[in-house]
């Protein structure tokens, strides 16, 4: 129920960003977050699923595991070439196999992530970029990077946690921190909407055009986010209780009442920092999620409320600073991802240090914190963000035309509009009413 519940993300992810784009611009943004669910879904398939299971080792602890690796191999690469057999395309997990019920149940839940780790880049970048570019970004976000990263930090066999202790139950870096800095690298080379900008550099407001489509969109989200967090516990037979990856005990009644607590406390923080700006205010409840969930599983209530309150507080003057930094974020992907995604996993540095772990793993400390955290945000974020975009804006693959940008990419891609209007004539009694204007028709009649 938790993974059908978090399957309709994309569906709600739709409607937050089809709101919040400009009526020109609402079909395109829409059929991109379509896009998004199939590439991404596809590749992750083919490749991603791969990439989890074959880079835990790499590079501290040994290499990538694969087809090359020693089939005879024993000890911890021996256990990791089973799961890496399991995760090629042509594995029997992941077809109709009575014999492993599991495999293609975290094969699902992980695409699931996957994509939800790149539609954060396609809310930043809407109404500006072009199609092919969004799709190779998604790919190396959605079923390479951020994949690694998961790998590396929420993987039992992973090197943040077996050689440092590295902890972060809710993916607050591993998947937020990943794709919100990701998207900070490609807005600087892909540059803001026309006319966010005024001559002298000061930001214009360009207001979603639907804004209680995108809040509703946001709700929405929120209770996925139970789903999403719920799937971060493994049942083990026999026991009364979940454990998360790193061995600490979990609760699906905990993952509620904190949850709960973050979304509340976060709508606080956010009106309050925001003074009450509505798109900021309804953003707080996924900034106090983030700030909190990567020591959800360690947090009392009381911690997840000051950290959730705070995280989001601090999120609209991050966004504010990003724009006066002449930076175009259209959905504060950045603030709400990249800068909550990094406060929540150093905070478990500052809150939670010493926490016992899985038997011969490092307890949680701020040094692991503070490599985990920079290791994926920077490394796995930023830098393949603005790289990959850098060279796309090099052989002019990046950006679409001033001319498509003003008409709209609804018009530019499609030749339609998401709202066209009809010809209407009012009448009274099956007469045309005298005083009412024709209204005529914007889009071509079949």
């Amino acid at each position: 129920m938790g993974l059908d519940a978090n399957a309709a993300d994309s569906c709600r992810v739709l409607a937050y960003e089809g709101g919040a784009a400009r009526t020109k611009n609402v079909l395109a943004t829409m059929v991109k977050n379509l896009l998004t669910l199939s590439i991404v879904g596809l590749t992750f398939f083919f490749f991603g699923w791969w990439v989890y299971n074959a880079f835990p080792l790499f590079p501290l602890q040994g290499g990538i595991v694969g087809p090359w690796t020693d089939p005879a191999a024993e000890g911890t690469v021996g256990e990791v070439l089973g799961l890496v057999q399991a995760s090629y395309p042509w594995s029997p997990a992941l077809g109709a196999n009575l014999a492993d019920n599991l495999t293609g149940v975290f094969w699902f839940a992980f695409a699931l992530f996957a994509m939800t780790t790149a539609s954060i880049l396609s809310g930043a970048v809407i109404e500006r970029i072009k199609v092919g570019a969004y799709a190779i970004l998604a790919v190396v976000l959605g079923s390479f990077t951020w994949v690694v990263a998961a790998s590396w930090g929420w993987n039992p066999y992973g090197w943040f946690l077996t050689q440092f202790g590295y902890h972060d139950f809710g993916c607050s870096a591993v998947l937020h921190g990943v794709a919100g800095f990701f998207a900070l690298g490609v807005l600087i080379n892909l540059g803001p909407r026309i006319g966010k900008f005024d001559a002298a550099g000061n930001p214009r407001v360009i207001m979603p055009h639907n804004l209680p489509l995108t809040m509703v969109g946001l709700m929405l989200i929120f209770v996925g986010f139970y789903a999403f967090l719920a799937a971060c516990v493994i049942f083990v037979p026999g026991q009364t209780m979940a454990i998360t990856i790193y061995g600490t005990p979990m609760t699906l009644s905990s993952i509620g009442v904190n949850t709960t607590l973050a979304l509340a406390a976060g709508i606080i923080g956010s009106y309050m920092g925001s003074k009450a700006d509505p798109f900021y205010t309804i953003s707080g409840g996924l900034a106090g999620i983030i700030s909190v969930g990567a020591g959800l599983d360690l947090y009392s209530p009381a911690i997840v409320i000051v950290v959730a309150f705070i995280g989001a507080y601090i999120m609209p003057f991050v966004g504010n600073a990003v724009e006066k930094a002449g930076i175009d974020d259209a959905v504060g992907a950045f603030a709400v991802h990249g800068f909550c995604g990094m406060f929540g996993a150093l905070m478990v540095g500052i809150l939670a240090t010493g926490y016992p772990q899985l038997e011969g793993i490092p307890s949680t400390n701020f040094v692991a914190q503070v490599i985990g955290t920079f290791v994926c945000t920077i490394i796995l974020g930023f830098i393949p963000g603005y790289g990959v975009s850098f060279m796309l804006k090099k052989f002019n693959m990046l950006r679409i035309s001033e001319e498509e940008e003003i008409a709209g990419l609804d018009l530019a891609d499609f030749g339609i509009e998401g709202y066209p209007e009809y010809s209407i004539m009012a009448e009274r009694n099956g007469h045309p009413s005298p005083g009412v204007p024709l209204v005529q028709a914007t889009t071509p009649q079949s």
